[in-house]
């Protein structure tokens, strides 16, 4: 039987996670810390577990996720999904055109005006949410307007979405919206993926639409999503209100997110006004708008009007002119980032388009140069929307530059031959290496490129790596600025004076840093080999290599045949390890850190990995843990004689699960792998059965 208390406890914790959710998504406010809310989100899930008959629908833990689906189910929709007519004029002439039109429809004089409420046209994806009861039981695409596609999983993921509603909501209520993507969020996803190798999302339209119709919901969970409600399908048990700003406000009150910018506008020159206004802030909207709406307020007069095809009478999109300009490409250089990634970049011709000048513009990666075909001389359509980095949209082909063919059989041919990415980084010469789905297409110079300069150093002087206490972000921005800084053998060659000379860093603590330094020369050759940067290689890796091969020159020989024999290493580790060696800067770079005296004694099997209570065992982490950092997790089964390996594989143990697990907990499952939570990990490390 539930303890009284748990559940009480849990609807309490519901009910403050859901105000704290209102404030920082809805109101941008957040009212306590991260770690606060994370302690009250955690709590709330370990109370579920342990009492599965308090777990609902309507749960704050519905939003993380889950298992990917095979395919998205068919929804029918039991009021279709319209389109709205658009409206071709994009200046004020087209206000007047809808307002002109309507009036002719329902009869009025010329001195009558009609009520309107004007909206913003959201550049997403338009979804229906059902709630029967209060509790969202399904959210479906708009699909073809008839059938959709069941999203439920998904959209439940999204934090502005309620899972439940006001207690004043209706039985039924569908609501209809619009998904979206935050421009500056956009921005901060790219860096973060950017930092992990992972691949960018091109624009928040393509981002919002992608992450809902991914089977796996996992992905969507992650994206920074938002909704807006702006409408309704079916509805049950509820009195329809009078006009369109009532039902906007009514859905507001049932606790769905409405945007603030609307209007009531009398006339056809007040909807002209609301449209240049929203066009002179549209830069400043942190979300991308490609038009604004205008709808008759009068519910009763909407339906007096009623339908054409799937269009309603008494509604129409009032579009702005495209935020996009033709120009031509002078170049294609290739930009090099901080992880390595090579981006292909357009050299263009000034155009003025979205309130700028724009001189550049991203094709975003080989893959994606090559699909549209884009050639130095071609003109090119450019779109910026507000801070999003500008972005070549297609190719003007009719206008491509052709030169006469000198065989017979060819009338023409074009002048510039089709792009295609270097086989060596621009920026040291490193051979470029390209990942199995062909987006990403990577430097592997490492510790040598300039561009990874920063990255290389920083992970080099890393507490896990070869320790240099003091080497940090500021630090290593001024050693590099300065030039006196380059790799991380240039380390071993500073002196205090030069040290003593950087900003806010006197005697004693250049002092201090010489030390550090100096007390690195000595290491184990796994931190060695960890601090290299390796793309692929943790500190798992590095110290079943340290021991496999003894010595960084045995490594170096080492083929991919040789290297895949190790339990945790398979091809994609093994050529990633093979491809570090083979570039000749990467040996240079560690004869010369050997030579500054960087030694390390030979690598032997520890006692505690013989002997101790988890020898022989190897574990996968993967999600949050309650209270162990990942890091601590690691050292916590290495001191027991376990490995900790990235990957889950047939070999593998147990798989550690914490909060938001991610695809690895899927593997588990499918190869019958034990599966452990924080709690289970301690007991086998006390000796314990778990």
């Amino acid at each position: 039987m539930t303890d009284i208390s748990a559940k009480t406890r849990v609807e309490w914790l519901r009910r403050e996670i859901g105000i704290h959710d209102h404030a920082y998504y809805e109101l941008d406010a957040p009212t306590i810390p991260d770690s606060d809310y994370d302690a009250l989100f955690r709590e709330l899930r370990e109370l579920e577990a342990t009492h599965p008959e308090l777990a609902t629908p309507d749960s704050p833990t519905e939003r993380v996720g889950g298992r990917p689906l095979a395919q998205f189910a068919q929804v029918t929709h039991a009021v279709p999904m319209l389109s709205i007519q658009t409206e071709t004029d994009t200046n004020a002439y087209g206000a007047e055109h809808f307002d002109t039109r309507l009036r002719r429809e329902l009869d009025m004089t010329d001195a009558a005006e009609v009520e309107y409420v004007a909206e913003l046209k959201f550049d997403g994806l338009a979804v229906s949410l059902r709630y029967v009861n209060g509790v969202l039981t399904q959210g479906a695409t708009r699909g073809d307007g008839v059938t959709g596609e069941d999203v439920t999983q998904n959209l439940k993921t999204i934090r502005d979405i309620p899972l439940r509603l006001a207690e004043n909501a209706p039985p039924l209520l569908e609501a209809r919206g619009e998904v979206y993507m935050r421009r500056d969020d956009l921005l901060r996803y790219n860096e973060q993926a950017e930092a992990k190798g992972e691949k960018l999302l091109v624009n928040p339209r393509n981002g919002a639409a992608g992450s809902i119709r991914q089977l796996d919901p996992n992905i969507a969970a992650k994206r920074p999503l938002r909704f807006f409600a702006y409408g309704i399908g079916a509805t049950e048990g509820w009195s329809l209100p009078d006009t369109q700003k009532e039902l906007l406000d009514a859905l507001a009150i049932f606790g769905l997110p409405v945007c603030p910018h609307h209007v009531v506008a009398r006339g056809w020159r007040e909807l002209a006004d609301f449209h240049k206004r929203m066009g002179e802030e549209r830069s400043r909207i942190p979300f991308d708008i490609d038009g604004v709406v205008y709808k008759v307020n009068s519910i009763a007069l909407q339906n007096r009007l009623g339908f054409r095809s799937r269009e309603p009478r008494w509604a129409v999109a009032h579009k702005y002119p495209a935020e996009e300009a033709r120009t031509t490409v002078l170049a294609i250089d290739v930009q090099v980032g901080r992880t390595g990634a090579l981006t292909p970049v357009a050299k263009l011709q000034p155009v003025f388009v979205g309130g700028v000048t724009v001189s550049n513009a991203t094709l975003h990666n080989e893959e994606e140069a090559r699909r549209k075909d884009v050639r130095v001389g071609d003109t090119v359509i450019v779109r910026r929307a507000g801070d999003v980095i500008p972005e070549v949209v297609a190719v003007v082909l009719d206008a491509r530059p052709v030169q006469a063919a000198t065989d017979d059989l060819f009338a023409e041919a074009p002048v510039h031959p089709p792009f295609e990415l270097p086989d060596t980084c621009p920026q040291c010469g490193s051979h470029v290496e390209r990942e199995e789905d062909g987006a990403i297409a990577r430097c592997s110079g490492g510790l040598i490129c300039p561009a990874q300069a920063r990255g290389a150093l920083l992970h080099f002087a890393g507490r896990r790596a070869m320790d240099i206490e003091g080497i940090g972000d500021k630090i290593v921005d001024q050693l590099i600025k300065g030039g006196h800084v380059k790799t991380p053998a240039d380390l071993y060659t500073l002196t205090a004076p030069a040290l003593a000379s950087l900003d806010r860093m006197g005697e004693k603590s250049a002092e201090k840093l010489i030390g550090a330094i100096e007390k690195s020369r000595h290491t184990t050759l796994a931190r060695f080999i960890f601090a290299l940067g390796i793309r692929n290689v943790g500190e798992s890796t590095a110290r079943s290599l340290a021991y496999r091969f003894k010595s960084i020159a045995a490594l170096q020989e080492a083929d991919a045949a040789a290297l895949e024999k190790i339990d945790d290493i398979g091809p994609i580790v093994a050529e990633s390890i093979v491809g570090f060696f083979a570039e000749e800067h990467n040996r240079e770079e560690i004869a010369r850190l050997i030579g500054a005296g960087v030694h390390w004694e030979e690598q032997k099997e520890s006692e505690t990995s013989a002997t101790g209570t988890l020898a022989g065992m190897t574990f996968v982490l993967t999600g949050t843990l309650p209270n162990l950092k990942r890091e601590e997790a690691k050292e916590l089964i290495e001191a027991a004689g376990g490995k900790a390996s990235g990957s889950v594989s047939a070999k593998t143990s147990y798989v550690v699960v914490g909060e938001e697990a991610g695809s690895k907990l899927d593997r588990a499952r499918e190869l019958g792998i034990t599966i452990l939570d924080e709690a289970g990990l301690l007991q086998l490390l006390r000796g314990e059965s778990s």
